[in-house]
């Protein structure tokens, strides 16, 4: 593949980053119910979660801006229309995901007044106090069933990722490897 047939290395590798940050904090919310409430391994699973979640968050600016900086390769054979629309929906929404999940994540911490501490250094203070839990937990509510909303996003992503390029046999798992 030519340099041009493929995404900007840039991109390539804050998507491969971004991914490894997201399979990172959904792991780490999953551990966390391995250890008892109040434990320090509980504790040390949500700070990953949470530390994944800033890094994620802190990672997309960059990310958009090399997006439109540089376009996106050409799909070859090109999708109909109906499908170059699902894949701009899904792109959208995944974006959307990478804000808003980190953003209502740290939302809930702060009205919670919670820090995020790993390893006992607090990495985010809260900044409000000690906070609402009543008043949090309709954010964690939210911020959790987005979470599991996301799951199939993000599974029907990988998925047609991997039918255009053992179904279609086109370039698009290619461009971004």
């Amino acid at each position: 593949m030519n340099a041009g047939d493929r995404y900007a290395p840039a991109l390539r590798w804050l998507h491969w980053i971004s991914f490894a940050l997201v399979l990172i904090a959904y792991v780490a919310i999953n551990v966390r119910g391995l250890f008892p409430r109040g434990s320090e391994g509980r504790a040390d699973s949500l700070a990953i979660h949470a530390l994944a979640g800033i890094a994620v968050l802190l990672l997309v600016l960059p990310r958009l801006s090399t997006r439109l900086k540089h376009p996106s390769p050409p799909i070859v054979p090109a999708m109909d229309k109906w499908s170059q629309a699902l894949s701009k929906i899904t792109h959208v929404a995944l974006y959307a995901f990478l804000i808003a999940q980190p953003i209502m994540g740290i939302v809930t911490l702060q009205i919670a007044g919670k820090p995020v501490s790993l390893f006992g250094v607090t990495v985010l203070p809260a900044f409000f106090g000690a906070g609402d839990r009543e008043l949090a937990h309709p954010w964690e509510d939210v911020h959790g069933l987005v979470g599991e909303i996301f799951y199939y996003v993000i599974g029907l992503h990988i998925l047609a990722a991997l039918w255009h390029h053992f179904g279609r046999k086109d370039n698009t798992l290619r461009r971004m490897a």
